[in-house]
């Protein structure tokens, strides 16, 4: 990260609870070094469960530090929700992608590689990875 600029991590739940609490998992587990810009945009507009197209696009807005935004989703529709904002072309930052990774492990891996000042698709990798990982 010669640059300085750091890739934004977006969490999107169906739940604003629970978007909100692995947010601050990942960034306590990422050390007390650089601070990962990370969003949480779970549950729809008036606080109920869902998701959020404006939600996604104003977390994402508010992370972009020019090297890329990566997005985790929780289920189904929050998946279509970032598909759709993606297809658009406009409603989302330039670089940002939607990362195929479990929601939990995969926020920590994702904020703690992007505190190394990796790039996006190191960041991305990381994520990915978190598929692999064995609890027993």
């Amino acid at each position: 990260m010669s640059d300085g600029k750091l890739v934004g991590i977006v969490l999107v739940s169906h739940s604003a609870e629970v978007a909100a609490s692995v947010a601050g998992l990942a960034q306590a587990l990422s050390g007390g070094g650089v601070t990962v810009p990370v969003a949480p945009a779970g549950g729809t507009a008036s606080g109920g469960f869902g998701t959020s197209s404006e939600l996604v696009s104003a977390a994402a807005a508010s992370v972009d530090r020019g090297a890329g935004v990566a997005v985790l989703t929780d289920l189904g529709s929050a998946v279509l929700t970032v598909k759709a904002l993606l297809a658009e072309g406009d409603e989302l930052p330039e670089n940002t992608r939607l990362v195929d990774a479990p929601f939990v492990e995969g926020a920590v891996a994702a904020v703690v590689t992007a505190a190394t000042g990796a790039d996006l698709a190191a960041v991305e990798a990381a994520a990915v990875e978190a598929y692999s990982y064995r609890k027993a």
